[in-house]
């Protein structure tokens, strides 16, 4: 005679739905012990006291053993089970960012956020009716370029090693470079700037801070050693005179003049920290900048086709021409 096998609890019931079972079970006075209640929800008796104390310490139920029943129960009345409170703009919210998710989409961030937003729903009150169809005939989010990153082993590997304070040995290709190179790094922080990823990290090779593209690293191995994030470093300080992402080269005062046609487009946005605009008597808008690099700003400038124009500084005129011209010529 075959012995039938062990019997497996469930691991996936929701906790909401368990907690509304021993609230209900608590409200007919029975006076429930765990491994009754564990039994009717098919959990572990060490899951049921843990769904007791959060019921009693986190939600404020008047939860109580009694001796003489051998069971829990209500020391006064409980009217009904306290739910979420949320609101309808709150609610909203929680839409709009799960629709964000897309740009975390093949990261390890994807799968974190999605189970924290379904940890969210479990607890919504059942009260709330919602017509999901509008809302999402009413909001979208798109993205034309999405950057090609080698997921999820290559961002999991730099997020824990950041996290950790681990270095790593990197197999890297740079633009144009038809083989790739190793790089030892301390890895400082991954960041997303503008919808794209980088890792900032001390290259051991160039002895100084440096910009990495994941979606250039070709391999993030650990060495085996760890390292001390300066207490100095910070990414916002570095980043501030900054168009996007370059690093500090000089200190630049950039002054444009975009036309009429366009001024509305540039009104719209804050382009940088140090943006300041002048209205123009022509119904064009003059745009001022402190910058520590001009890489950046000479693409931005170029986007704008004719446009706009250079008045300062003279190299960032003379680079914007010459791009121009190069253009022209290949055309």
């Amino acid at each position: 005679m075959k012995s039938s096998p062990p019997h497996r609890l469930p691991t996936t019931r929701p906790p909401l739905d368990r907690m509304m079972q021993i609230h209900t079970a608590l409200q007919q006075g029975g006076f429930p012990n765990c491994s009754t209640l564990a039994r009717k929800i098919e959990v572990s008796t060490k899951t049921i006291h843990r769904d007791l104390e959060f019921m009693r310490d986190r939600l404020g139920l008047p939860i109580a053993f009694r001796n003489d029943k051998n069971g829990y129960g209500y020391t006064e009345n409980v009217d009904a089970f306290p739910t979420l409170q949320i609101s309808e703009g709150e609610l909203f919210a929680l839409l709009v960012a799960e629709k964000a998710l897309h740009q975390y989409r093949g990261t390890p961030f994807e799968a974190r956020l999605v189970g924290a937003l379904k940890k969210l729903e479990q607890a919504l009150p059942e009260t709330i009716s919602l017509n999901l169809a509008q809302w999402d005939q009413a909001i979208s989010f798109h993205t034309t370029a999405e950057p090609r990153v080698n997921v999820p082993p290559v961002l999991e590997a730099l997020t824990r090693a950041a996290q950790l304070r681990q270095q790593l040995k990197l197999r890297y290709r740079k633009p144009g470079a038809k083989q790739s190179e190793e790089r030892v790094v301390d890895p400082y922080q991954l960041a997303n700037v503008n919808g794209d990823w980088y890792l900032f990290a001390y290259d051991h090779l160039r002895r100084d801070l440096r910009k990495f593209v994941p979606a250039r690293i070709l391999s993030a191995e650990p060495t085996g050693q760890s390292f001390v994030r300066p207490a100095q470093f910070e990414l916002e300080k570095l980043l501030r005179d900054s168009f996007d992402v370059h690093s500090r080269e000089g200190d630049f005062t950039v002054v444009l003049r975009f036309d009429e046609f366009v001024a509305d487009y540039v009104r719209e946005k804050r382009w940088h920290p140090s943006q300041a605009l002048k209205e123009l008597p022509d119904g064009g808008v003059e745009m001022r900048l402190k910058l520590g690099s001009l890489q950046e700003i000479e693409r931005w400038v170029l986007s704008w086709g004719g446009r706009v124009r250079v008045l300062s500084p003279p190299q960032l005129a003379a680079s914007v021409r010459a791009a121009a011209q190069r253009i022209l010529t290949k055309a």
